[in-house]
């Protein structure tokens, strides 16, 4: 009885650890939304023939990029007038649901399509559409629980590039922006606080504690903003604005210090929060992020500096976070994107090549590179479970395995 006990408890013990350990990633750039990632164990030695194509498949257009929990990926494109919000098996990419709704294509001077990523809660997806589609969504059977419309609620018109703020869950609320930032019952989907208007940003709000509050950090195209995230009130805000109403990336938190980096020639800020009130530390053109964020990795940031429509070489910048300072900078990759795993950059150039390099200020050390996508590729990229996932704009969804 007593080994039969013991046994029992041992299973019962390893289940659950292997439950907990699962790998996910449930938000845009992950779950502790820093794009970094705690996977291991993956090779660099890939051969000539290229990576391995686990499965591929057709999403619809858009940017949105992938969040993954317990074997399901969810994503969304939009096909014909609509857009859809998909949950994909992991392992083989078929669709498990879907849930599509009419939506316009807003493809101002680019294809359009959905930009925010789903948030996965845990049974439970919020997901932004492009002309302002807030939904909660059951995670198991894509049961709609609510719907929100950011337009009506917000008293605000559709933004120039549309609605792109990936949700971002603090404790009972969902939080979104696009001409206000806006927060809601993550529950019920009521419309707990509003901002004030402004002109709309793309980039999701950054939550962070400081002085027993718990508050928000997002950056709009007229600047920054500090908010305290249970009412919504403004703590501080620095202009920041943005000469083509663009500025669409998240700020990124450390400490007691906030950095931000924004395109069209307007480039990156440091500041420190002490007492309520911003101070700039350093300001520089060096680190011009258009729309897709830097990453802070071991004190140095890694980004893309230069627009993508502006005829200007856009290179990859290593920055030391604390000075400002360039540490190194490499060209070929176009308006790229990337995460971060074991120690490596993991990019996706702009023409669909996979590129892994070494995270380190001291230069530029590619690793691997193989071809996975043609097309314009600007979204970031996953590593997940020894798999890469990664999309185009025109809806090639892929899913590569490594070595």
């Amino acid at each position: 009885m007593i080994r039969i006990t013991v046994s029992w408890i041992f299973l019962c013990c390893f289940a659950f650890h292997a439950t907990a350990a699962e790998p996910s990633w449930t938000q845009w750039l992950g779950d502790g939304r820093d794009g970094v990632s705690d996977e291991s164990g993956w090779s660099v030695d890939w051969p000539e023939s290229g990576l391995s194509v686990a499965w591929q498949r057709e999403i619809g257009i858009g940017f949105s990029s992938v969040s993954i929990a317990n074997g399901r990926l969810f994503t969304m494109g939009h096909n014909d007038g609509e857009e859809t919000v998909y949950c994909l098996n992991q392992k083989s990419g078929d669709t498990i649901w879907s849930h599509s709704y009419p939506s316009a294509l807003v493809d101002n001077l680019y294809e359009g399509g959905p930009g925010a990523t789903p948030t996965i809660d845990g049974d439970h997806v919020y997901t932004l559409g492009k002309e302002g589609q807030l939904l909660c969504l059951g995670a198991d059977d894509g049961t709609v629980l609510w719907r929100r419309e950011l337009q009506k609620d917000l008293d605000v018109e559709l933004p120039e590039w549309g609605f792109n703020s990936s949700p971002t869950i603090v404790n009972n609320q969902v939080i979104v922006q696009g001409g206000r930032i806006a927060s809601y019952n993550k529950t019920n989907g009521e419309l707990i606080w509003k901002t004030p208007k402004h002109t709309a940003g793309y980039g999701c709000a950054e939550v962070f504690q400081q002085d027993g509050k718990t508050m928000l950090a997002t950056l709009d195209s007229d600047g920054l903003r500090i908010l305290d995230a249970s009412n919504g009130k403004q703590i501080d805000a620095f202009p920041w604005p943005s000469p083509f109403r663009t500025n669409s990336t998240t700020p990124i938190v450390q400490d007691d210090t906030i950095y931000i980096s924004t395109g069209y020639g307007v480039g990156c800020g440091k500041f420190r929060l002490t007492n309520g009130k911003l101070e700039l530390i350093y300001d520089n053109r060096e680190m011009r992020n258009h729309f897709n964020n830097s990453i802070l990795y071991q004190g140095n940031l890694y980004g893309f500096d230069g627009n993508s429509n502006l005829g200007r070489v856009v290179q990859l910048v290593c920055m030391d976070h604390e000075t400002g300072e360039v540490l190194w900078q490499q060209r070929g990759l176009g308006c790229g994107s990337l995460m971060i795993a074991d120690g490596k950059l993991v990019l996706l150039s702009e023409d669909g090549q996979l590129v892994i390099a070494e995270a380190t200020g001291k230069e530029y050390k590619e690793l691997a590179r193989a071809e996975i996508l043609d097309g314009r590729c600007w979204t970031v990229p996953v590593l997940l479970d020894g798999h890469i996932y990664a999309r185009n704009a025109q809806g090639r969804l892929v899913a590569v395995t490594l070595p």
